[in-house]
């Protein structure tokens, strides 16, 4: 049974899940900074200075000065700038994993396609052609 698992965990896909999925967590990371440090600052640029991470409704009625402080009093809140950001990673990482598997598939094309094959040159009998001639010679 360990010799499975062993013949399992060494399998190529097996490994190269594990590659993705690691790569992809710290993908995230940079995914997350890109959104919070470049791309919320345009936005805000462009929307008078409206900073999503920050859009709440407190459903209790009640007015809080920021959606920590409402959720420290324990308010229930709909945070919508957060539904936004998360909206806006997942575009990012999905339109970013699409090229790269496009990329990918290009290089497999590329790879998988055949070489060019040059056109056959006659460079004179086989050595069949040769045995057989003889033979035929040896008949007569």
């Amino acid at each position: 049974m360990i010799q499975e698992f062993k013949d399992f965990i060494a399998k190529g896909n097996v490994m190269d899940m594990a590659v993705g999925i690691i790569i992809g967590a710290a993908f995230t990371a940079i995914v997350t900074s890109l959104v919070a440090d470049i791309i919320n600052p345009v936005i805000a640029l462009f929307t008078g200075g409206i900073d999503f991470s920050g859009w709440f409704y407190a459903l209790n009625g009640e007015t809080y000065p920021s959606l920590a402080a409402a959720q420290e009093a324990g308010a229930p809140v709909f945070a919508v700038g957060n539904f936004l950001m998360a909206v806006i990673n997942f575009l990012i990482i999905a339109f970013v994993v699409f090229m790269l598997v496009k990329m990918v598939n290009r290089v497999k094309a590329a790879a998988e396609k055949p070489d060019e094959v040059a056109p056959e040159v006659h460079t004179g009998p086989s050595e069949l052609d040769v045995l057989l001639e003889i033979r035929d010679s040896l008949k007569r």
